[in-house]
């Protein structure tokens, strides 16, 4: 299986705002965050990626344009790494909605809460991770289990799959930080997932491209990832012949 970078859009005109923008239509960038997504060009220089994912929603397409145009992919859109259908908390001021009693619900035991006209964390996560595996699997199959991908989405999307990544119960997704601007990455193998990143915000990413693989006499062939822990900690990419 392959690498996926996990990108939270840039900052946007709700980040800040108080307001839970949730799906509302046509919430893009603001200055900082356009900024954030032209600089990804530069951070990602010598990454390769073999495809761009991404919501549907106009800040994800925003973050992900400079760089789609810089490396000449076309920008795959799937429905189910949308933000979190909110439904009537949607477009709601924080410091109200903090007073509602499934608020806390939220905070300590998201994979019960149900937004009011909406849907559950639980599906909403169940949904999301759904779509990265399918995704993975299909690039993987085109371009190697060596292969890097992109993925861009939200705040609470992203934290949902990297606690499944982690083995972490949705319970505990609260305590993971994945800041808008952000890149947090997994490698998905046979058996589990690595997690290689969190919240990166503009550290060395040459690591997370496994080593090409090559053969006795140097050529390339494939190799499949290996699915093992390395014992005492990990020396760098290891591979199962």
């Amino acid at each position: 299986m392959a690498t996926v970078i996990l990108l939270r859009h840039g900052r946007s005109t709700a980040n800040g705002s108080g307001i839970l923008a949730g799906r509302t239509p046509r919430i893009g960038l603001d200055d900082r965050g356009h900024e954030q997504a032209r600089a990804l060009v530069e951070r990602l220089e010598g990454i390769p990626l073999a495809a761009l994912v991404s919501s549907p929603l106009l800040r994800c397409k925003q973050t992900l344009a400079p760089l789609a145009k810089a490396r000449g992919l076309t920008r795959v859109t799937e429905a189910r790494l949308s933000e979190v259908d909110y439904g009537e908390w949607t477009g709601r001021e924080l410091k109200t909605l903090v007073k509602e009693p499934l608020w806390r619900v939220v905070q300590s035991h998201p994979s019960a809460a149900v937004f009011p006209g909406g849907e559950g964390l639980a599906g909403m996560q169940a949904r999301a991770v759904a779509a990265v595996r399918e995704h993975d699997a299909r690039i993987s199959a085109e371009h190697g289990d060596h292969a890097v991908w992109l993925l861009c989405s939200h705040g609470d999307v992203l934290k949902s799959l990297l606690a499944d990544a982690l083995g972490q119960h949705l319970d505990g997704f609260q305590r993971i930080v994945v800041d808008p601007g952000s890149l947090s990455v997994v490698r998905y193998t046979d058996t589990r997932p690595f997690v290689l990143r969190v919240n990166d915000h503009g550290g060395d990413l040459s690591g997370i491209v496994p080593p090409p693989p090559k053969g006795r006499r140097g050529k390339t062939r494939a190799r499949t990832l290996s699915s093992d822990a390395e014992v005492g900690g990990s020396t760098g990419g290891k591979e199962r012949r």
